[in-house]
């Protein structure tokens, strides 16, 4: 009988570890963990280079990542800030594209 408690308990310690493992996996429309601080930090450092750059500074342009690809959106003073943050956010590490949805206000 203990033998039996015994592959049960370990049944069901590799049940529980393979829900575990599929959950923090990566799918096309859903980010890891890894994945999704990989892209927490890089919404930061893109924030923060838009925000560092005096022309740019505005709380008008929000910063989303997935996978890498950062959207911009929200709304710019000039039309050349449209290409500039989207080339501002493109060189930031880490930054595989930029979708730029910048609109002029």
């Amino acid at each position: 009988m203990k033998n039996l408690y015994s592959i049960a308990r370990n049944f069901a310690a590799i049940a529980l570890l393979s829900v575990a493992v599929v959950g923090c996996a990566s799918t096309a429309n859903k980010e890891g963990t890894g994945e999704y601080i990989d892209d927490s930090v890089v919404t930061t450092k893109v924030m923060s280079a838009i925000f560092a750059d005096p022309d740019l500074k505005s709380a008008e342009i929000n910063v989303e990542t997935f996978k890498g690809v950062v959207q911009l959106s929200g709304f710019v003073s000039k039309e050349a800030n449209i290409s500039k943050a989207g080339a501002v956010a493109a060189g930031v590490e880490g930054v595989t594209s930029v979708k730029n949805n910048l609109h002029l206000k």
